[in-house]
């Protein structure tokens, strides 16, 4: 019987024209919903794959990209869920594209693409630190700044969005980095900032985000930067990190849907072994100065008790 009604379905679609179809239905769809469409029926799947129809989406999905197609949303869209091998690390990779876009309830508020060079000796050298917002601007937004602190922190952990999508030109793949929503919001104690992370997880390493607001009643954007930070809290340079994001863009990849639950979970427990990590080396460290003090301790006493002894003679 579910056979049967199933190949009726598609019988019943199959009657429908085409430029119908195109045009009315599946240009209301969103990406992933489209995807889901085209697995219905090979008809569906053919009206589907049209890449015009594709660019459409990842333009409206994410302003920051010019063009698109089935397989950059596919990568955009999707998720890390294990870091691939990197086999080919000589392979040329001369620039990093960034292309970055922050939403407040669903408005765009702040859209940029950053070329970064990455075949420079200062780069492969340095801690990686993508900038996106000059130190001396700040991007206005139609945030409000609440008068507790808290409730400014919980608008933005419900109401602000990120996609930071890297792509390889050469290689012509691409993954987003960001968690969609923060993975935690905090006021800067000493500045009085407010900070929001967004981040995704790869193994012992984390993509870090940060979003700096500032301002009184309205909030500004100060800062919106990458890095990627060890377990240890050491920040990768420009060399390691950009194996780990190539392993991010060639890695296995599972729905986006949960992308905001899992990357928070996969965060929580970064932060937790991290902090594990640094009690465990304070403990060793406060082993060692004790064994150290001890020492010292027993040399002073040994070096009294031979100046007696020498005395005594």
């Amino acid at each position: 019987m579910a056979s049967s009604s199933s190949t009726t379905v598609t019988d019943l679609i199959s009657t429908v024209h085409h430029d119908i179809i195109e045009s009315h239905i599946l240009t209301r769809l969103d990406g992933a919903t489209l995807a889901s469409v085209s697995c219905a029926s090979s008809y569906l799947h053919h009206l589907a794959s049209n890449e015009i129809l594709w660019s459409k989406i990842c333009r409206s999905t994410w302003p920051s990209c010019s063009d698109g197609s089935r397989s950059f949303f596919s990568d955009v869209y999707s998720m890390v869920e294990t870091a691939g091998s990197v086999s080919d690390l000589d392979r040329p990779f001369p620039e990093l594209i960034s292309a970055v876009d922050l939403h407040y309830k669903g408005k765009l508020i702040f859209s940029r693409v950053v070329k970064t060079e990455t075949t420079t000796a200062w780069f492969k050298s340095s801690p990686l630190r993508i900038d996106l917002v000059d130190t001396k601007d700040t991007v206005a937004t139609p945030i409000k700044r609440r008068r507790r602190t808290e409730d400014t922190c919980r608008d933005l952990q419900k109401d602000l969005t990120l996609s930071w999508i890297v792509i390889d030109p050469i290689g012509k793949r691409a993954a987003n980095l960001s968690s969609h929503r923060p993975v935690s919001v905090q006021r800067n104690w000493i500045s009085g900032e407010v900070e929001a992370q967004f981040a995704t997880v790869v193994d012992t390493v984390e993509c870090v985000i940060t979003v700096v607001t500032c301002g009184e009643e309205e909030m500004h954007v100060r800062e919106v930067s990458l890095k990627v930070e060890k377990m240890e809290g050491t920040h990768l340079n420009g060399r390691d990190s950009l194996v780990i994001l190539r392993s991010v863009m060639e890695g296995k990849r599972v729905n986006g849907r949960r992308r905001e639950v899992e990357s928070k979970r996969r965060h929580e427990e970064f932060m937790e072994k991290k902090r594990e990590m640094k009690e465990k080396k304070m403990r060793v460290e406060s082993v060692f100065d004790i064994l150290t003090v001890a020492f010292g301790i027993l040399g002073f006493v040994s070096f009294v008790v031979f100046c007696l002894w020498r005395t005594s003679i």
